[in-house]
């Protein structure tokens, strides 16, 4: 009986073991860690001199947003310059694309955090099966709120903000795209002291301090009065 026990002791062992391990390395594939960002960046700079002053990107469309303009191509840096793709990229099945911001001043590595542009994908298809997106509130002339609920959502989407605890909401622009709203975290940022001025778009000071970019958002500023709005609404 003992020798039973013993066995099926070590079987739950193994069971709870091998169900932890997943786990595990799904949590290093969400973290943007400060060292594989320095280890990539340092690879980024290798390869640009090495090359001529080439960045080791992938082609994309002159048009596209900014935040997700110049993609690393880790298969040019891999292994090079470095010894492994991060487990946190995308390529490994992270959540995080590596990206280059300011690529023809100062190349600087950043990430993007895909959580966002999935759940605008899943919007995305259910505006193809509707053939347009019902709106429930007009936020200003040029960007609404959906109404999910007649999207057939039970309740509105939402994405994990990587600069606060809180989830931000998606609307939808003139442009017929789906946006992720950062007002909430541009407006702490702004009470906090940014250094801000009308007219200009207000987005770096997220990201100027914090490796994650705030890509997949419609640009804002700040009024006469330091409101944290839309840039279309000037």
């Amino acid at each position: 009986m003992r020798k039973l026990w013993v066995i099926l002791l070590s079987a739950a062992v193994l069971l709870l073991s091998g169900c932890m391990y997943p786990d595990n390395e799904r949590a290093e594939s969400t973290i943007p860690y400060e060292e594989q960002l320095r280890s990539v960046q340092s690879a980024v700079e290798q390869y640009r001199e090495n090359s001529g002053g080439l960045l080791p990107i992938k082609t994309r469309d002159q048009e596209v947003d900014a935040f997700i303009k110049y993609p690393i191509d880790f298969s040019k840096i891999v292994p090079a310059h470095l010894e492994k793709i991060p487990s946190n990229a995308y390529e490994t099945g992270g959540i995080y694309q590596y990206v280059i911001m300011d690529a023809e001043e100062n190349p600087t590595v950043k990430l993007v955090d895909l959580n966002g542009p999935e759940r605008i994908r899943e919007l995305n298809l259910r505006k193809s099966v509707n053939g347009h997106v019902p709106i429930e509130e007009m936020l200003t002339k040029d960007v609404f709120l959906p109404n999910f609920s007649a999207m057939g959502l039970s309740e509105p989407p939402k994405v994990k903000s990587p600069y606060s605890d809180r989830e931000l909401p998606i609307v939808l622009s003139a442009d017929g795209n789906f946006y992720i709203d950062y007002t909430a975290d541009l407006h702490d940022a702004v009470s906090a002291g940014a250094d801000v001025a009308p007219g200009e778009d207000i987005r770096h000071i997220l990201y100027d301090e914090n490796p994650v970019l705030p890509a997949y958002s419609l640009p804002y500023t700040v009024d006469d009065e330091g409101n944290v709005i839309f840039m279309t609404e000037k």
